[in-house]
């Protein structure tokens, strides 16, 4: 499946639009991970934890996106993007989205 932030892919032309896919995934923090951030703050640098944790986030949003296009036959998603947004406290979505399209080489 390629996926692309752009509009168009070099090669390809679109035969057709199949609508708009997306995939979501919802991942809360845990106190050890909230502990270890606290302490990082004090001395600076990378808070791991959490870039892990959107990381996950990330990939398991971009699956399911893939998987919503892979039922509609698509051969690609184009204009791909990401959103967030803060479900409570501690726990936030990860929303991935794009069209899912039917390809054709030029």
């Amino acid at each position: 499946m390629i996926v692309t932030t752009t509009e168009k892919i070099p090669g390809y032309k679109t035969k057709e639009a199949l609508g708009v896919v997306k995939g979501n995934a919802v991942l809360s923090r845990n106190v050890g991970v909230d502990i270890a951030a606290g302490l990082k703050t004090l001395v600076g640098g990378e808070i791991k934890g959490y870039k892990e944790l959107l990381t996950r986030s990330r990939e398991l949003a971009m699956e399911r996106m893939i998987s919503e296009a892979e039922e509609l036959n698509a051969d690609a998603i184009v204009n791909m993007r990401f959103a967030t947004s803060q479900i409570m406290s501690g726990a936030a979505e990860m929303l991935a989205y794009g069209t899912a399209v039917k390809l054709e080489k030029e």
